[in-house]
């Protein structure tokens, strides 16, 4: 369950003789996602107004409703099929091992791109079994492999840029971070400059707007005490020269912005961002947000909108921490998912509503979380929908388990 989410959620629960590498069926009940002047005849109640950065013309709905048809889910990628040569701790003869750990996705040129991190850790530590590196891999849409690539440290951000039809991944989201670029099937490596980054922590998920390359700065105060005044997403400009990404800032931890929703509707707040993490570019036909820069800050519980200034921020508060979020931007298309905990990456099909943004909700990734995870209070992980108006978290039940991480939608 979703905790304190809206009771008008219908829920069933998923039969637990299903093979997770089996086909999986996903149904949507209910209305899941409603708009503030649907809230009383759907039984639930709105927690304030919207107030937006940026937007197009407005659907009937803040979030538009997901689809009573069925969703299947299927396993496209099994992460123990795959494997990469490394040397473990760095030197002596070369070892072989699985690819593991599947958490960021994007979307480019007609292909996905996957980051496996193969148990690094997210300074950059070494694997239980010596390895030092992730894997980045390109794949088909059925799941087969294109091309892969090794980049020493732990993949955790990712983003992809069409109009320069370049990937980018961030590696070590907690502190000695770095960035990896594939463009024509090239990788290259870029250091930041300054070397040691002014909120004191790593970066993460990667979004071009209008040009600009937008990295979140993860996990501040990692490496010393973080000024509250520290970048949460820095605007990089790539030296192909000395190979350099200088990192400016873009907008601060303690910004202030306007608040969309109960309890400061309308109203100006000064953020205090402790957890900048995923991030992207709101699709043009969302009904709220169009075009906006968006960062999901994690244990927070917010999602902070943009525009290409970083000016005039908007904030959104949720009732749980998400991961990743996917806009559905065409009726039938398909909705990519890793699930690190499967070690898969799966394609859900079916009939979507445009405008839906669909999300990994992730407890466990509450700023109050206990070390020890799922716990009462904290479930697992699980996939659904974010109404863009009142902040209501509504959850998309699925027969046979999923465990979301990262996701893209590929109409």
């Amino acid at each position: 369950m979703l905790g304190s989410l809206a009771p008008c959620v219908i829920r069933i629960a998923y039969k637990p003789s299903v093979n997770i590498y089996s086909l999986r069926k996903a149904t949507w009940l209910g209305a899941t996602v409603v708009a503030a002047g649907l809230l009383g005849a759907a039984g639930c109640s709105s927690s304030g107004s919207s107030s937006t950065s940026s937007s197009s013309s407005p659907s009937p709905s803040a979030s538009a409703s997901a689809s009573a048809n069925g969703l299947t889910v299927k396993q496209i990628v099994l992460g123990t099929t795959l494997h990469h040569s490394y040397q473990p701790n760095g030197k002596g003869a070369a070892a072989t091992e699985s690819l593991s750990q599947p958490d960021d996705i994007v979307a480019l040129g007609g292909n996905l791109y996957v980051g496996f991190q193969n148990g690094v850790g997210s300074q950059g530590e070494v694997s239980p079994s010596g390895n030092l590196d992730s894997t980045l891999v390109e794949f088909t849409p059925a799941g087969s492999v294109v091309k892969q690539w090794d980049m020493t440290g732990k993949i955790d951000g990712m983003g992809a840029d069409s109009a320069t039809g370049r990937v980018f991944a961030t590696v070590n989201e907690d502190s000695k971070s770095s960035l990896y670029v594939v463009s024509s099937g090239t990788i290259t490596h870029y250091t930041y400059t300054p070397a040691a980054l002014p909120h004191m922590g790593g970066t993460d998920a990667v979004a071009a707007l209008n040009g600009k390359i937008l990295i979140s700065a993860s996990a501040p105060g990692t490496s010393g005490k973080a000024k509250g005044s520290a970048p949460a997403v820095f605007a990089v400009t790539l030296n192909a020269g000395p190979k350099t990404a200088a990192a400016a800032p873009f907008f601060a931890d303690n910004a202030t912005a306007t608040g969309v929703n109960a309890p400061n509707a309308g109203k100006k707040v000064t953020l205090a961002l402790t957890d900048p993490d995923s991030s992207l570019v709101v699709p043009s036909g969302s009904p709220q947000f169009a075009g906006d820069y968006m960062l999901n800050s994690q244990g927070d519980q917010e999602l902070i909108f943009s525009g290409a200034s970083g000016q005039n921020l908007h904030v959104l508060k949720i009732p749980k921490p998400v991961d990743d979020t996917a806009w559905a931007t065409s009726a039938s298309g398909t909705l990519y998912v890793t699930d690190s905990s499967a070690n898969t990456v799966d394609a859900v099909t079916g009939s979507f509503t445009p405008g839906t943004a669909y999300t990994a909700v992730t407890p466990c990734n509450a700023n109050s979380a206990p070390a020890n995870c799922p716990a009462p209070g904290y479930p697992a992980d699980s996939l659904g929908t974010i109404n863009l108006t009142t902040g209501a978290l509504s959850s998309v039940t699925v027969i046979g388990p999923l465990t979301p991480k990262g996701m893209v939608f590929v109409p």
